[in-house]
């Protein structure tokens, strides 16, 4: 009897320590501005990174998660191409995620397909950027995901015959103007002004570029920039000039009023449309959820935006991941399992188009109004379901390589 508990007892112990053995520890690199006048983009989505690990750590249980961050920097593209190169070489990580700024992803690229190492980008929009990289997986948005069906829905719903655009100068400015205006002109309208505004690293004062606007007196105009502090600054200059008493309707992607910046742009915000994948008020059990769960960890007076619902997302897949592979993560195995991910979170049902590596969603016609307890809100007068990015539909530029 007692050889047979011995025998019983060491086959446990042998149990118990293979079990030890096959749990995986996977370290995650997170790139994301943590400082300058775009930290607070940064800390939208590195906020919706926490929270998620923090509430589904026991999803991928024996397995663990160790996650590096480190700071994005300027939107040059040189400090994360820095940055991810150490983290693949110094810190050993086996998957990236993050990148706000397009220059970031786009500077990155090559270290990633040497490495061999996933990218999850959960906000860089240009349009071609998952062509540079058979290892990268896009869980936000391309430019063309809102401005392509902006310009249609433009000139066939709003009655926007011209249109003016102005666009911060980087690289996802010029493919945010260039969806739109592909669209807008296909539909029938046609675009006046293409203004550049100033780069990403600073707020420019807006007054001079939409006085030039409103001169040309436009029906619309299309407003891209790289959201946070530089929304504020739009806003601010669209009241004071008197834009809209004048007739110019103010439109634009999601990033023109953020949900975390909206209760601070006043009455100048209301009326303004936008196309987007996320807003705060959007009334489904997940994003009630989410929401729930965010302003308990971060305070009443905390909102997410639609780089805090990308965030999550791109987390989640993540961890499906993880959990699909039994905590192996081979390079190669885990974006051919992140590029046909789906799932429902914030957002609704998001799936990856596993010949693009790139986001399926749907895209609200949305706009900001007063709601009945006197704060600000988003409410969706339109939907667009399953978009794609139209960019490498028809295969534009770089888009077609």
């Amino acid at each position: 009897m007692k050889d047979l508990l011995k025998t019983v007892g060491l086959a446990a112990l042998a149990v118990g320590l293979m079990s030890a053995a096959q749990a995986e520890t996977i370290k995650i690199g997170v790139v994301l501005p943590y400082s300058g006048v775009n930290a607070d983009l940064g800390n939208q989505i590195d906020k919706a990174f926490d929270l998620y690990v923090k509430l589904h750590a026991k999803d991928i249980a024996p397995h663990t998660v160790q996650i590096i961050k480190r700071d994005e920097g300027p939107p040059s593209g040189a400090q994360a191409k820095t940055v991810t190169t150490e983290l693949i070489t110094n810190d050993k990580v086996n998957v990236l995620a993050g990148y706000v700024f397009s220059p970031s992803a786009i500077a990155s690229a090559p270290v990633v397909t040497q490495a061999k190492i996933p990218m999850a980008i959960a906000n860089a929009g240009t349009a071609w950027i998952t062509n540079l990289s058979p290892y990268i997986v896009r869980f936000s948005f391309s430019m063309w995901h809102t401005g392509y069906p902006m310009g249609t829905y433009a000139a066939t719903k709003l009655g926007c015959k011209t249109a003016a655009m102005g666009y911060t100068d980087f690289p996802p400015g010029k493919d945010s103007t260039e969806a739109f205006k592909t669209a807008f002109e296909k539909a029938g309208g046609k675009v006046s002004e293409a203004i550049p505004m100033g780069n990403p690293a600073q707020v420019p004062d807006f007054t001079p570029f939409f006085q030039r606007i409103k001169d040309a007196k436009p029906d619309c105009m299309y407003i891209f920039i790289p959201s946070g502090a530089h929304a504020t600054g739009v806003m601010k200059s669209y009241g004071e000039i008197g834009m809209r008493a004048a007739g110019v309707k103010l439109i634009g992607p999601m990033d023109l009023v953020p949900d975390n910046k909206l209760q601070d742009m006043g009455d100048a915000a209301i009326g303004t449309l936008i196309m987007t994948h996320y807003a705060v008020d959007f009334d489904t059990p997940e994003n009630k959820a989410f929401v729930k769960a965010w302003q308990d960890a971060y305070g009443a007076n905390s909102y997410p935006d639609f780089m805090s619902a990308q965030g999550w997302d791109t987390m989640s897949a993540i961890f499906d991941t993880i959990k699909k592979l039994d905590g192996k993560v081979d390079g190669e195995k885990f974006v051919e399992t992140l590029k046909n991910w789906k799932g429902t979170g914030p957002r609704g049902v998001v799936s990856i188009d596993p010949a693009t590596r790139d986001i399926v969603q749907d895209e609200h016609a949305a706009t900001v109004y007063r709601k009945p307890d006197g704060k600000l809100g988003i409410k969706s007068v339109d939907v667009m379901k399953g978009v794609k990015d139209e960019c490498k539909t028809l295969k534009i530029g770089r888009c077609g390589s």
